[in-house]
């Protein structure tokens, strides 16, 4: 692929300091907007079973707008309509797009494309009852919203992967479009029709693939302010070859950005004023947007970052569920969290120096606050030297707190 002259020459700096704007981190956060703000305006949030302080689509809102209410959380994105409203639109569906993730319903049609695959693939992993396909839709066709176990159970055996040819039918169904989830009750999917749940207007597979990626590939350059190929293709989980064939159609413009080695493309929007503002300090989600790529994190931040859950015990260097810090624009450690009671445990803490100490403590006092945890306790420290100042202004900060 040709890439056009860049419009713009980028410092790593100021590379930095677009992506963190981009991603909500830098500047005053839109309060009024709230959770369906941040939504729209990442256009994805990733879902993942992990629950430490608190589900990582929770934790998403959360770094950005600072102690919004998880009950809020959970209404923002589900909630049509307020108790006595008319019916409203959904806000938001769940899919595949970087994993499994909320979108805003707005971008239903721009799916068609990988519907579309799903209904081609010719090859599955489990195997469909006869039958059992049709039996499903008919059931929620009568009987309105339902998860796998009221469809029948969800699993032939206590094996995770060994699902019932209900749950194979019905997650069947949602990837070809026919069936949407339409929230999480207790974790489990509640599907319902999508002929049902999804507004009318937007209820269509009319857009080509081409006009579908390259939609895709606007959303993520605009969600990521600068990024080269593999980094926004990899925002929707698309293919290189997706990308060069709707980049230069796709609005974004061609950077350079210092010590990238690679070809950029970033949000024109992002170039037109120098991002000022607070940066936020926070604990982050492993599975926060801003992080995703793991080539990216270690090109922008220099931090190489890892999920470890799924890492045996004995290998883990940095803890069960490692979330990075942010402050000052920087990642500037990682605490691996736990809860037991009113307490919020660091059963680890990582720090890049005695410079981190504040932060990391600022970010693990407003945590404690938002799960209800009234006080902190540090376990280990590297490098241990600075688990007693780390303490102490712990200390300082949850007095300050209750001030």
């Amino acid at each position: 692929m040709t890439t056009p002259r860049p419009a713009a020459e980028l410092s790593a700096d100021e590379a930095r300091r677009i992506a963190l704007r981009a991603q909500g981190f830098l500047g005053a956060p839109d309060r009024r907007a709230g959770v369906r703000g941040v939504l729209r305006h990442l256009g994805a949030v990733q879902l993942d079973t992990i629950s430490v302080l608190a589900r990582s689509h929770e934790l998403i809102p959360y770094a950005r707008l600072g102690a919004v209410g998880r009950r809020t959380v959970e209404d923002a994105y589900w909630n049509t309509a307020a108790t006595g409203a008319p019916a409203a639109r959904p806000h938001a569906f769940e899919y595949w797009s970087h994993a499994a993730c909320i979108l805003p319903i707005e971008e239903w049609p721009h799916f068609a494309f990988r519907r579309r695959a799903y209904r081609n693939r010719p090859h599955w992993n489990h195997e469909l009852p006869d039958g059992t396909y049709d039996q499903v839709i008919k059931q929620l066709r009568s009987e309105g919203p339902l998860t796998s176990t009221e469809l029948g159970g969800a699993k032939r055996t206590s094996e995770w992967w060994d699902w019932s040819g209900t749950k194979v039918a019905v997650e069947r169904a949602l990837m070809y479009g026919e069936v949407v989830c339409v929230e999480r009750r207790g974790w489990k999917r509640v599907y319902d029709l999508a002929e049902r749940a999804v507004p009318a207007d937007l209820l269509h597979d009319e857009l080509d693939d081409t006009e579908c990626v390259r939609r895709l590939v606007r959303l993520a350059g605009e969600a990521l302010g600068v990024g080269t190929r593999a980094d926004i293709a990899d925002y929707h989980r698309l293919k290189g070859e997706q990308f060069d064939a709707v980049i230069a159609d796709s609005g974004l413009v061609p950077v350079t950005v210092e010590g990238w080695g690679k070809p950029a493309w970033a949000d024109p929007a992002a170039l037109e004023t120098l991002p000022r503002g607070r940066h936020r300090t926070t604990l982050l989600s492993p599975f926060d947007s801003l992080i995703w790529e793991r080539a990216r994190t270690e090109r922008i931040f220099g931090f190489t970052h890892r999920l470890e859950a799924y890492v045996p015990k004995p290998k883990r260097v940095h803890g069960y569920f490692a979330m990075p810090v942010l402050a000052g624009g920087r990642l500037v450690g990682r605490v691996d969290p736990t809860r037991e009671g009113s307490t919020l445990v660091a059963r680890q803490v990582s720090l890049d120096g005695p410079k981190a100490v504040p932060a990391v403590a600022e970010a693990l006092v407003e945590a404690a606050s938002w799960v209800d945890a009234t006080t902190v306790r540090v376990e280990r420290v590297d490098p241990p030297e600075l688990h007693e100042p780390l303490t102490k202004e712990i200390t300082r900060a949850l007095i300050a707190a209750l001030r």
